[in-house]
């Protein structure tokens, strides 16, 4: 085994593409982090799922805020959320409101649910950026499948169960290294972790994207948490938008086909940054731990 780094900061996403919570230690089982993605946003209109990738449809919801009103617990059903709007609206997911007052201000029919549906498809908006979309497609919304429907659609094994609301794989990481060589590259564009929506920051010391040589190996954490690395994490408009104080950049997604344009196999080639991966090995992750390679 090789040291690689420590654990810098740790991420959940309560609502899919709402902003996360900042943890100091994750339960992490074979689903992911524990409380992850573990609501989202159904257009009832057309079945789709509501994501930040739906650029156009849903602007602001980057800016709306989810937190569990407490911990989720290993074996307990997951707690509500508090869910908090831009216009300083403060929601509970169990209200009988939730709703009618998530549709009147994204004014579009939405409903907030705990399982995907079995055809999980978000409405994917490319921007005008040449080689992001190893389909071509640029400035277009085109219907994307994810989750267990990705895996289904590609004929193949999913390392992720049906109601699902996360992407691809269980976990994500990604490392410090790959933003300081963005942050070289390109030092006018702030690649703030927030960009990324990372389960896992690392802290890591060499230079370049490190974590692309992780592929088909095993992450330790501590002495409990092992993952197996399965892909790099190919990236889409969601870095590109505006959220907070971090404000509109399509260079940063520019950036990536630039620097880090790698080909996953037969789906194409993508620009990318940080690792998806599965986890072997469930336990708790704690910021610190010392983060081992196999």
């Amino acid at each position: 085994m090789t040291m690689v780094g420590t654990v810098e900061s740790l991420w959940r996403f309560p609502v899919k593409s709402m902003r996360g919570e900042r943890l100091r230690e994750a339960a992490v089982t074979e689903r992911g982090v524990l409380g992850d993605r573990a609501y989202a946003l159904i257009d009832t209109d057309t079945g789709r799922v509501v994501s930040a990738k739906s650029a156009r449809l849903f602007p602001e919801i980057l800016n709306c805020g989810a937190k569990f009103v407490r911990s989720p617990q290993s074996g307990d059903d997951i707690p509500p959320v508090h869910i908090s709007l831009p216009d300083g609206t403060a929601l509970r997911s169990d209200s009988p409101e939730i709703d009618r007052a998530l549709s009147t201000h994204f004014k579009r029919n939405v409903a907030l649910r705990r399982s995907a549906p079995d055809d999980f498809t978000v409405d994917q908006y490319h921007p005008d950026v040449e080689g992001a979309d190893p389909g071509g497609n640029r400035n277009t919304v085109v219907p994307q499948k994810l989750g267990s429907a990705l895996f289904a659609s590609l004929g193949m094994a999913s390392p992720l169960p049906v109601g699902s609301f996360l992407d691809v794989f269980p976990v994500s990481v990604l490392t410090s290294s790959t933003l300081a060589q963005l942050t070289r590259h390109q030092p006018q564009s702030s690649f703030d972790v927030r960009r990324f929506r990372m389960n896992v920051i690392l802290k890591t010391e060499p230079d370049g994207f490190v974590e692309n040589d992780w592929i088909g190996r095993a992450l330790e954490f501590g002495d409990t948490v092992r993952l197996n690395v399965a892909l790099n994490d190919p990236r889409c408009v969601m870095v590109t938008l505006a959220q907070d104080d971090l404000p509109r950049d399509t260079d940063i997604l520019k950036a990536l086909v630039r620097d880090n344009r790698i080909q996953l196999g037969e789906l194409g080639s993508f620009p990318c940054a940080g690792v998806y991966a599965v986890v072997a090995a469930s336990g708790m992750m704690r910021i610190g731990d010392k983060v081992a390679l196999n």
